[in-house]
């Protein structure tokens, strides 16, 4: 097996507040293949965009790296800052963020944003670069790209602005592309379009990709593997159709069940009882133990095993069957 285009170990982030230090993200570890898509998922509060803003090195301060490590294609790029970072974004990790229109720059044309960005990280002329640019808008789609390359990002749609967003984090032939909730500022219909989009640039380019959503259909439409996350820490990982159709996190297993069904269906959706702890007082051992009616002793005690060949961080895994 080839080496992986993202490798994170044991990675956690802190930030300093008058309560004591918070940890947004607590001792997670992933890698992602070239051409996988590994959909990240959890409620809000869980520490997906804060991850991934941590790969890309946006963390604003004090927010910082406190242990792990970060390899991009067998770079180490945890302990990389100012310059050395910038050259990163763009070329190396390409990021798709939720909103489109505050992601683009209302002064400049859609075609100088990505010119802009191809003159910055590839070694192209100007022409090369104004040609590449409506070939990118053509290839996600945008009719009449010649024409549209000079319009302005007021002038597109939602659906359309978020294309342009797409095509401006792959302009550079990046490696990895982090999409952070690319989706949710969107209708349902454009929703398919746009994720239909993200995955065959990424198949026929084998870029790898760190998908970020709190939307399971998304995740189950488009991901390969997927990272359940919760207050911060790791609950789940592996194949999406295992850890989607047989999960053994409780919290896994209760995201499911909350998440409604295209087929017609009576039945009342479970809901998870109270809500995700804040990072002040995340409980003792195994953070989801107030929630979880499967919760002991030791779960309220003990540190949570740690995830290994795709296996929950939890005591007592649901069995498939009582999953099922």
């Amino acid at each position: 097996m080839s080496d992986p285009v993202l490798s994170i170990r044991n990675l956690s982030v802190d930030i300093p507040t008058r309560a004591g230090i918070v940890k947004p993200v607590d001792g997670v570890s992933y890698d992602i293949a070239q051409g996988e898509i590994l959909g990240v998922v959890g409620e809000s509060g869980a520490g997906k965009s804060m991850a991934g803003n941590a790969v890309i090195g946006l963390l604003n301060p004090p927010a910082h790296i406190s242990d792990g490590e970060i390899w991009l294609n067998g770079k180490r790029i945890d302990a990389l800052r100012g310059n050395a970072m910038r050259r990163l974004r763009g070329k190396e990790i390409g990021m798709v963020f939720q909103d489109p229109l505050t992601s683009l720059n209302p002064l400049l044309t859609v075609g100088d944003q990505l010119v802009e960005t191809m003159l910055t990280h590839l070694p192209i002329s100007k022409a090369e670069a104004n040609r590449r640019a409506v070939a990118a808008l053509g290839e996600v789609g945008i009719p009449g790209a010649a024409e549209r390359v000079d319009s302005y990002p007021h002038e597109f749609s939602g659906g359309m602005r978020q294309r342009v967003v797409i095509a401006l984090a792959l302009c550079a032939e990046p490696s990895l592309v982090i999409a952070d909730e690319p989706t949710t500022a969107l209708d349902v219909s454009v929703q398919a379009q746009i994720i239909a989009l993200l995955k065959k640039l990424c198949r026929e380019r084998g870029t790898a990709v760190m998908l970020i959503t709190h939307d399971m259909g998304v995740i189950a439409e488009t991901a390969d593997r997927v990272a359940v996350m919760y207050a911060g820490r790791l609950a789940e990982l592996g194949p999406v159709r295992e850890v989607l159709t047989r999960p053994e996190h409780p919290y896994t297993y209760g995201l499911m069940a909350s998440t409604p069904l295209a087929a017609a269906s009576q039945r009342r959706l479970h809901q998870i009882p109270g809500s995700m702890p804040r990072l002040t007082s995340v409980p003792e051992g195994c953070a989801f133990n107030p929630r979880c009616d499967r919760a002991t002793d030791k779960c309220r005690a003990a540190p949570v095993p740690r995830i290994e060949h795709g296996r929950a961080a939890c005591w007592h895994p649901l069995l498939a069957e009582a999953a099922e």
